[in-house]
Formats: C-alpha cells, structure tokens, sequence
C-alpha cells in the first residue's frame, strides 16, 4: 500500500483515520480531505486505499464513493459511518465500497481490519457482516441490485468450496487457515483465486454467493 486517501469531515475523526493508515501501512503516504467537498481536488493524485466518511453534512458520501470508483477503479473503497442501516449499507456496497467499517469500532480494531487487505480480506465490523449475511441468505434487501453481483454458474474445486462457506460463516482468513492446516498465505491464494472465478471483490459479494450455493442458511 503506496498512497491512501482519507475523506472525513470532523477534525478529530479524521486525525485518527491517518494515524490508522499509518500504524497498518507505515510506509504509505496519506492525504487527507475535510468532507466529501474536498474528494475532487485530494484525488487528482494516485491512491490505493480510500477511507471514506458516509455521515458527512449533505449525505455525499455514497457519491463520493461512485466518484472514486469511477476515476480511480483499482483503489480500495473503505466506507466507514455512525450507521449500519440496510439503506446505507448496500448503498455503500453497490458504489463500490471494498469494506464498510462502523465508527464504534476501536482504533486497534481498525487497524487490524486495514491490516488484513495485505491477505485478500475486506474489512467489515462483524454486526455489517452478520447484516449482510444474514440479507443475502434471505434473498437480499430490497431494492439491492442483487444482478449486478450474479457470478454464474462457476464451478469451485473443493477447497475453495470449503474456504467460500467459512468465509460466508463469518471466519477471518487466520482462523480458516489454523482450521484447515494451512498457511495465511496459502488460504489467501485460494480466496484471490476463488474471487477470480467468481468475479467478486469482496467478503459481502462472496457471502452472497455462498447463499446461493447453499452453503449457508
């Protein structure tokens, strides 16, 4: 991780989102914007990470993140709000939000979560997770593009099978990999492969399809 951006629009919330990136990827250079006013300007330069306010004044952070995603489309898109409400939440995940964070978390757990991207997993608190899981095993929220994440019938060997519904059950890329006798690093090859065949990018969207498959209930 090279260059990150941080969008927040209170000062002392967007101080500790720096310190964040700093103290996960030390040797990143940060630039930060005072809201989602200031995303224009703070973009103009190359960024490999975003961390992006949703609770700003106005409400422009799920245009901020469709912004971003359109001029910067290899960046990773971290939303982060006050809010975990279905309405924010798949809005965020539909603009192209890699990772969606809820401010309550602590900063060790931000970090930590920022931390796992370097292995493939996208960070989301766990009540988002559950959220998520939980929607798209019901047949997903209403009103959520579930089209737009329809990977096909793609076939999984069965180690990405097995690693596909415990990622979808909730378990982080570490603990998959003491379950199964395997590297951290093994694990994430089979998950950054797994993603490729399944033209996802994301925990949610592969939970989705773990509901799909039937692997969760």
């Amino acid at each position: 991780m090279q260059a990150a951006l941080v969008v927040e629009h209170q000062p002392e919330a967007r101080a500790r989102r720096v310190e964040a990136v700093r103290m996960a990827f030390p040797h990143a250079e940060v630039q930060a914007a005072g809201g989602c006013g200031g995303v224009a300007p703070a973009a103009q330069r190359r960024f490999d990470l975003a961390l992006v306010d949703l609770d700003g004044p106005g409400g422009g952070g799920v245009t901020a993140l469709h912004a971003l995603r359109q001029h910067h489309p290899r960046a990773l898109l971290v939303a982060f709000s006050e809010r975990d409400d279905d309405d924010q939440l798949f809005a965020a995940l539909q603009a192209g939000a890699f990772g969606y964070l809820l401010k309550s978390a602590s900063q060790v757990d931000v970090v930590e979560r920022l931390r796992r991207i370097a292995h493939g997993e996208p960070p989301l608190s766990p009540p988002v997770a559950r959220r998520v899981l939980n929607y798209f095993s019901s047949g997903g929220p209403r009103g959520f593009d579930c089209e737009r994440f329809e990977p096909g019938a793609v076939a999984l060997n069965p180690r990405e099978t097995d690693i596909l519904q415990r990622m979808a059950k909730g378990y982080t890329l570490p603990e998959i990999a003491a379950q199964l006798c395997l590297s951290r690093h093994t694990v994430a090859d089979y998950v950054k492969q797994m993603y490729r065949k399944l033209n996802v990018s994301s925990r949610a969207e592969a939970a989705l399809e773990a509901a799909r498959r039937g692997l969760v209930k």
